[in-house]
């Protein structure tokens, strides 16, 4: 074969093979729009069902089209508002502690008084049969947040048994608890203090709330 016939066999083999890639790309293109749509559709279902599980009740507008992001302790919230008759009657977000595997991630959503309507672990990597208890359908130790506020109980009051407080720990597994308390704390003294921004109240309402003692660990990590 002489210089030229392989000169000319190479080129037709780049050229072949950046057609095959240009091809392969364009298919990976036009498969990824094809599925952005369903993705999509089903992480707004999967949120939905996230904030139907802390927030009982109906309300008239789209929460996933009624959000507000406002600065936390650690990073950006992004809080989603339920309102009947254009008034914000609730707010869920979410809030991050430090289990023993790594972070608890719940969901929580509180009423236009403060007090929590429901709160759910939905992402952590805690031990099975331990630190799992979290989850409504291992125990209802989740549901003992229902209702409650600062001040019921104190501020100083909110946390384990184990560290003085009134919320029950699992047998051979505190941290877990400890890390989904903390972060409901913090969630509320985050609410009482954005109060205001988050219910679109410029009446200065936010005052007639207690004002919680920031005493004992209520560091949480918002997203």
């Amino acid at each position: 074969m002489g210089l030229d016939q392989l000169r000319g066999k190479l080129a037709y083999q780049g050229l072949l093979l950046g057609g095959v890639a240009l091809l392969t790309g364009a298919a990976l293109v036009l498969a990824d729009r094809a599925t952005l749509a369903d993705i999509k559709r089903a992480q707004a279902a999967d949120m939905k069902q996230s904030l139907a599980q802390v927030l009982p009740g109906q309300y008239d507008n789209d929460l996933l089209q009624d959000t507000v992001t406002l600065p936390g302790p650690e990073g950006e919230v992004t809080v989603y508002r339920a309102r009947r008759a254009g008034r914000v009657e609730a707010v869920v977000f979410q809030v991050q502690g430090h289990g023993y595997a790594g972070p608890v991630v719940s969901m929580m959503g509180v009423d236009r008084d403060g007090h929590v309507l429901g709160v759910r672990v939905i992402q952590h990597k805690e031990t099975p049969g331990l630190g799992d208890k979290v989850e409504p359908a291992k125990a209802d130790w989740i549901h003992s947040f229902e209702h409650r506020f600062l001040g019921d109980p104190p501020a100083d009051k909110w946390a384990v048994k184990k560290d003085g407080g009134v919320f029950d720990q699992f047998t051979g597994a505190t941290i877990t608890p400890r890390a989904v308390v903390n972060s409901v704390k913090g969630g509320l003294v985050f609410f009482q203090k954005e109060r205001a921004r988050l219910l679109d109240d410029g009446s200065g309402a936010a005052a007639a709330l207690p004002k919680p003692s920031l005493s004992g660990n209520t560091a949480t990590k918002m997203e």
